[in-house]
């Protein structure tokens, strides 16, 4: 099997993911949507997804850089997937059970540490809770999710044709 086609499949996750970056961006300067800090930890996901994608793309590499290419783009449509969930979860939860206020991002990063942030943000706010604008009845965190679950088998199918053309290659005399 040529690794040709792996490339190309790199390429295409790296034009579904600027164009879906682009479209975020389309929505907060140009629709005036607001993001909030879990919107914006799926942008910097979604970011670090096409960049590791374009590079893979770009670099052509050999087999075990396509493996680590691979799982970097993965791992990055997983937390990507992870944080849309929790904003999901925080939209469907009880208004009571969210925190009113929210610690500016120049306080957490002056006086907390990086994990208590972390955990700030997961928390969810009042932010994170609105639904601004939905397509089809879905929310933006669902549409994130749903395009981070569809990133998320692109990679798992890539990843095994690799290893399915690996182990056919060393089955074969």
């Amino acid at each position: 099997m040529s690794l040709a086609p792996l490339r190309s499949m790199f390429f295409l996750a790296f034009m579904v993911g600027g164009l879906t970056l682009g479209a975020s961006f389309y929505l907060e300067y140009g629709a005036l949507l607001q993001p909030c800090f879990l919107c914006q930890v799926q942008r910097l996901f979604l970011a670090a997804y096409s960049l590791i994608n374009l590079i893979a793309a770009l670099h052509n590499p050999a087999r075990p850089g396509l493996y680590l290419y691979g799982l970097a783009s993965m791992a990055c449509a997983c937390f990507g997937a992870i944080t849309a969930v929790r904003q999901v979860l925080l939209q469907n939860a009880a208004s009571d059970q969210i925190q009113d206020c929210w610690p500016s991002l120049q306080y957490m990063i002056e006086n907390l540490s990086f994990w208590q942030a972390v955990r700030s943000v997961f928390n969810g706010t009042v932010d994170c809770v609105e639904i601004n604008w939905t397509l089809f009845d879905l929310s933006l965190p669902e549409w994130s999710l749903l395009f981070f679950l569809a990133m998320l088998i692109l990679g798992i199918m890539q990843f095994s044709r690799l290893l399915f053309s690996q182990r056919l290659r060393i089955a074969l005399p």
